[in-house]
């Protein structure tokens, strides 16, 4: 499994119902594969059910393969207890199906891990017409954790968190609310690593305006940095050559984790006791770091939010809307 890992090897309740965003491959496949070794129900939440299924198996043959290793850490009695269940980040509709299926499945939730996302994408913009990186990595996890939140607060646990796959990239990105879907810009002026950095400010900017109005529950919400992972997210700016050199530079002189490494602060986050009741907290490498000024001001966040309700509430309830952003008409 790899040298020392910052996460606690703790064993998990076998009740304990954990959902990873994006768990069939990368970050996601590695956080997914150790709360279940750990010993914990996960769900994961992807695209293709081929995919998750490959994935699910090569999951339960690395468990067998560490048992019989005698790794420390993982449970030894019985089976992994793993699933999938279909999501597609870039239609609302899709992503208000794995709601209501979740919802109607009986199943409680005590950790949401919002990991799936995409970079660097060209200009592009969804069936519900967001540009695409907004909706991927922000909007729609956000859609996500408003209605199941309630799943969390009935879950019967006193500690129930959501993590944000956030990025350093943030400190780079700016708010300016009429800007978001970038469609004043043609596709040539669209500057990819912005628009990127500014869907990743976002969610840091949710961690905020969502622990302030969860402060005297069950749930609380963090927000990480992985670091420079060799995953598949770069898929989505191949074209990109200069992005190529970066990460190919950023390998030789050994500044890129692999995705264990990467996942180690999702993972830690997730899990951690010491971290109960944890709130407006972003971590990198797993220690407390810096957001942004801009990420920090409670005028951009509430603005963002109520950008975001007006653009989510054809699939909101009117108590989600009341709980949220009272002033947003259903």
């Amino acid at each position: 499994m790899g040298g020392k890992v910052s996460f606690p090897r703790i064993n998990l309740d076998r009740d304990k119902t954990v959902v990873v965003t994006g768990g069939n491959t990368g970050i996601g496949y590695e956080t997914a594969k150790w709360i279940a070794f750990l010993g914990a129900k996960v769900i994961i939440a992807c695209r293709s059910e081929e995919r998750a299924n490959e994935a699910i198996n090569k999951i339960k043959a690395e468990y067998q393969a560490e048992k019989e290793r005698g790794t420390d850490g993982i449970i030894k009695d019985g089976d992994l207890n793993i699933e999938f269940m279909q999501l597609d980040l870039s239609s609302l509709k899709s992503t208000k199906r794995f709601i209501d299926a979740y919802k109607s499945s009986g199943r409680k939730l005590h950790v949401l891990i919002c990991n799936a996302g995409i970079a660097m994408h060209e200009q592009a913009y969804t069936e519900d017409e967001n540009e695409l990186m907004f909706q991927v990595n922000y909007l729609s996890h956000l859609l996500i954790t408003l209605h199941l939140i309630p799943v969390m607060k009935e879950s019967g646990s006193d500690d129930c968190r959501i993590v944000l796959l956030s990025s350093a990239a943030h400190l780079m990105a700016a708010f300016d609310v009429t800007k978001i879907q970038g469609n004043h810009l043609s596709k040539d002026n669209f500057d990819r690593l912005k628009y990127y950095g500014n869907s990743k400010l976002y969610q840091i900017m949710q961690m905020y305006y969502m622990n302030r109005r969860l402060k005297d529950t069950n749930v609380s919400v963090l927000s990480i940095h992985p670091g420079i992972v060799e995953t598949e997210i770069d898929r989505s700016f191949q074209d990109l050559g200069r992005w190529k050199v970066f990460f190919r530079m950023s390998k030789l002189f050994g500044f890129t984790k692999n995705p264990l490494e990467g996942a180690e602060s999702s993972i830690n986050a997730a899990i951690n006791p010491d971290l109960k009741g944890t709130r407006d907290v972003y971590f990198q490498n797993c220690k407390a770091s810096s957001t942004n000024s801009t990420a920090r001001n409670m005028v951009n966040q509430e603005t963002l939010l109520k950008f975001s309700l007006e653009r989510l509430k054809d699939y909101l309830t009117e108590d989600i809307a009341k709980d949220w952003m009272p002033e947003i008409q259903i």
